[in-house]
């Protein structure tokens, strides 16, 4: 158990405003932005000092370096394709910047998910007079991309249960693209019958839950599973 922690399992990190935690997420992110790829010496210190954080916050190491480990290659082939699109003569530095900047910002996004549960961060967007559009916007991404999720579950299911023996690169690549485009066409008419739906219910564009006091905190989650 971490020795900052509370019977409730809150450490040092989760009992901060939820404004200095949003704060200090930003910050690190801005600072690493701005910070050149050749100061290193500043990059690690941040890097510490992230790490740091996640330590305080009593982040499991596991769900951690799962996270990290699925934003690799994502960052890696973003990163590598600079100097390939310039024949690998130039480009080196831009790639480190990148993977560098990307890395830190990644792991303080990370910190920040342990230590603000997304209704609190939507409602500091709110109490900082971020446009009603953005946070309303941000509170359906978190709650249909699991449906969007499953649609795209249920289509691969579909695919698998239609195709028989090994196949090619080229026919499983050329698939893929034709499960992206239903799942597109899906999403979009999901999205149409939903907006139909709520304004059949009196939608104004108001969400009045987030100007709400918050009744109890919300403990941290053990997402190493």
């Amino acid at each position: 158990m971490n020795p900052t922690a509370t019977p409730d399992g809150r450490t040092i990190c989760h009992r901060l405003p939820s404004e200095l935690k949003l704060g200090m997420a930003a910050g690190v992110i801005l600072a690493g932005v701005t910070i050149p790829a050749t100061s290193w010496p500043a990059l690690g210190v941040l890097g510490c000092l992230v790490f740091a954080a996640h330590s305080f916050a009593a982040t499991p190491l596991r769900y951690l370096l799962r996270r990290v480990l699925l934003f690799l290659p994502w960052i890696g082939s973003m990163a590598v394709s600079l100097p390939l699109s310039q024949g690998l003569e130039r480009g080196w530095e831009l790639m480190l910047t990148i993977f560098l900047r990307g890395m830190l910002a990644f792991t303080a996004s990370l910190w920040l998910m342990q230590v603000l549960p997304f209704p609190q961060l939507l409602r500091t967007l709110r109490r900082l007079h971020v446009p009603l559009v953005l946070v309303a916007i941000l509170a359906f991404m978190e709650r249909y991309i699991f449906v969007v999720w499953e649609e795209l579950d249920t289509l691969r299911t579909a695919w698998r249960a239609r195709t028989f023996g090994p196949t090619g690169l080229w026919f499983r690549w050329h698939t893929l693209a034709q499960l992206l485009g239903q799942l597109l066409i899906r999403s979009l008419t999901r999205a149409e019958r939903i907006h139909r739906a709520m304004l059949a219910r009196g939608w104004t564009g108001a969400m009045p839950w987030l100007d709400m006091p918050e009744t109890a905190p919300t403990t941290s989650v053990d997402r190493a599973g």
